[in-house]
């Protein structure tokens, strides 16, 4: 039988992100990242980005934002660069990971749109638990301001306060801000071709 649509993506070192960012979703990219690194530590790996972060597209909380933390931490310690690229939304924490790109190799299809917000607490039970609660989601708030910040080189005030309130970007704007580097206007923009279209296309 022909091989499963995942398996030749990841065979051509492509990495997608098409669900909000729950741990089984976290647990299959960083076993992906972590496979691709054993197969090559020099080939780039692409990661493509249809994500809300860790919510759903209507705002309901369904991840925690450290899911978001473990995949960007393991695209720094992959030894390939990883290139990013925003296809119908990057929100959230999602948007936070397509920063987190190599340098020069980040990028947006150009009807994607971007999100900035912050993590939200809804915390309930005793007053100490949401004290507690409240303490860890201010610390998250801090670590997805230095990541994003760090990503788009911008002082982390100015990220703090775009991020105290939903901002969305389109791709123009993203690259103005520093979250990317370019819009993929053509199919020969594309930071990779698959070996598999090629075969397909001769």
């Amino acid at each position: 039988p022909p091989p499963d649509l995942p398996s030749l993506l990841l065979h051509n070192r492509i990495v997608y992100i098409g669900m909000p960012l729950v741990p089984a979703v976290t647990e299959l990219i960083i076993a992906e990242l972590l496979y691709l690194n054993y197969e090559s530590t020099t080939d780039p790996i692409t990661m493509y980005i249809n994500s809300s972060g860790t919510t759903t597209a209507q705002g309901q909380q369904v991840g925690f934002e450290t899911e978001a933390f473990a995949i960007a931490d393991v695209m720094k310690y992959v030894r390939p660069p990883v290139h990013t690229v925003a296809l119908g939304q990057a929100f959230g924490a999602a948007a936070m990971l397509l920063s987190q790109g190599k340098r020069g190799k980040r990028s947006a299809l150009p009807n994607a749109t971007i999100m900035l917000n912050q993590p939200r607490s809804q915390s309930q039970g005793q007053a100490t638990d949401i004290a507690i609660k409240a303490r860890e989601t201010m610390h998250n708030r801090r670590t997805m301001c230095n990541l994003i910040a760090t990503g788009a080189q911008k002082p982390l005030n100015v990220v703090e306060q775009d991020c105290s309130r939903t901002k969305y970007l389109q791709p123009h704007e993203a690259v103005e801000y520093g979250l990317i580097d370019r819009v993929l206007e053509s199919e020969s923009s594309l930071p990779v071709k698959p070996s598999f279209i090629q075969q397909l296309a001769n």
